[in-house]
């Protein structure tokens, strides 16, 4: 079984295989475009659209998920604390500082980017800040560290940016099929194939999305405890961004960012344990970003119980 530190370099080759797949996945689809209406074209266009897009979330994907939030880096100055808690968790874990952003939205929540972390951001919303005390917003930065030390941000940020880029190919490529006038090639039922193949792309691409496991978020949680040796301050923070994100859903998150965030910023994380029988409740669960934050909270508050015991 794996420990809490031995996780990076795994996260890394996930990060290969996810682009890897995402690239055959934009590739099939130019292949099938292309062979239907008899234009070898679209399937280097798709080629290259797959190879630059890989790059660039790679590279990238920090700067594109800011800015899709609409993050802007918080002024040390008028942030000092702010900064000083995250310096000194890094500190702790071993980690070079982060830099520090800031979202200016009412409703509390948090993420981590970066593709290491040399290269890793840290953002938090003005909502957070106004409702958490100290130890809620170390317990919060010290999770986004452990993501960060863990390389989970590399694997979800890639995936934030390529599903986007699968959706944004399966469109393109079924207006061209729908345009074509090339009906000799398969007939209706190939269109039918290719038609069915491009509007499933970006519910694979999605389940990709989500391929992020969400046993993630319990490593951060059981990192962050350990980290600052006071795992109910995370567990509080968690209870008050869950009923907050009910109330008020977080205006500046989208459902390709969502899964970056500590909570589901939409308040709809999976049911827990108790909630989870009929099937609807499964497929609910299935396709949520975040683990309940019932179990969450359990889990940590039993951290609490064994580290007094």
């Amino acid at each position: 079984m794996a420990s809490l530190y031995t996780l990076a370099s795994r996260n890394v080759g996930k990060t290969w295989v996810l682009m890897a797949v995402f690239f055959l996945l934009v590739i099939l689809l130019g292949w099938g475009i292309s062979w239907y209406v008899g234009s070898p074209s679209i399937l280097w266009a798709a080629v290259a659209i797959a190879m630059v897009m890989n790059l660039t979330s790679y590279w990238y994907s920090d700067k594109i998920v800011l800015a899709m939030t609409g993050a802007k880096e918080a002024d040390p100055a008028h942030y000092r604390e702010l900064h000083r808690i995250v310096e000194n968790l890094a500190i702790t874990a071993g980690l070079p500082k982060p830099r520090v952003y800031l979202i200016d939205d009412p409703s509390p929540n948090a993420f981590a980017t970066g593709r290491d972390p040399q290269h890793a951001a840290i953002a938090f919303t003005t909502g957070l800040l106004s409702i958490l005390d100290r130890a809620e917003l170390e317990g919060v930065a010290a999770h986004e560290l452990a993501h960060i030390r863990n390389r989970d941000i590399l694997v979800a940020t890639v995936a934030v940016v390529l599903a986007g880029v699968v959706a944004l190919v399966a469109d393109f490529f079924l207006r061209m099929a729908l345009a074509s006038d090339n009906r000799s090639r398969g007939g209706p039922i190939m269109l039918i194939a290719i038609l069915v193949g491009v509007i499933l792309a970006p519910i694979a691409a999605q389940l990709l999305h989500l391929a992020v496991s969400r046993q993630r978020e319990y490593l951060a949680d059981a990192s962050a405890a350990l980290l600052t040796r006071y795992p109910e301050g995370l567990a509080n923070a968690l209870r008050k961004i869950s009923e907050a994100s009910r109330a008020r859903p977080l205006q500046s998150a989208s459902h390709a960012t969502a899964h970056l965030f500590i909570a589901s910023p939409f308040g709809d994380d999976a049911p827990s344990r108790e909630k989870r029988s009929g099937f609807g409740n499964w497929v609910a669960s299935l396709f949520s970003t975040h683990p309940p934050v019932e179990d969450r909270i359990a889990r940590l508050l039993s951290y609490g119980e064994v580290s007094r015991a």
